[in-house]
């Protein structure tokens, strides 16, 4: 398991994401159990997941054309990080900000190699996204959109 912790200015901890294999044994340091795949694995209880966010997996035909090959992995992160800005997406990411704010959150999927799977893109996504730093500060401003004013 790898785990991930960000910590604000005054030490504090914000939110603690994990990641593992869904067929990995489960362990009371999981906190809530997210499995982030779009088709339930085989084999899995349902009683194994506290929360199934599907949208928060890669699109079939994203991960069908990069285990065939037809993506490298730059490609595929491109274009799965790109998914995540979708609205259903985005849903779903708030959803697991809000668990991450009261206890440790473990993102499940069932890729075997980690380096190259989206649970660790997202885990990132997660940790490093503008959302994860305001989530105590509040929104952002808006910046207005410039007007035509005087030349």
């Amino acid at each position: 398991m790898r785990e991930a912790q960000e910590v604000d200015r005054d030490g504090d901890d914000r939110e603690v994401i994990a990641a593992k294999r869904i067929y990995d044994p489960p362990s009371d340091a999981d906190g809530t159990r997210v499995l982030i795949m779009r088709l339930w694995p085989r084999g899995i209880r349902k009683s194994r997941v506290d929360l199934w966010l599907k949208e928060l997996g890669p699109v079939l035909p994203l991960l069908r054309a990069f285990r065939g090959g037809e993506l490298d992995w730059a490609q595929y992160t491109r274009r799965y990080l790109a998914g995540l800005e979708r609205p259903e997406a985005q849903a779903q990411l708030a959803q697991v900000r809000a668990a991450a704010k009261d206890a440790t959150v473990t993102l499940f999927c069932g890729c075997p190699d980690e380096a190259r799977c989206h649970r660790s893109l997202l885990r990132a996504y997660l940790l490093d996204s503008p959302a994860s730093r305001r989530s105590e500060s509040g929104p952002t401003p808006r910046r207005r959109a410039p007007t035509g004013g005087a030349r």
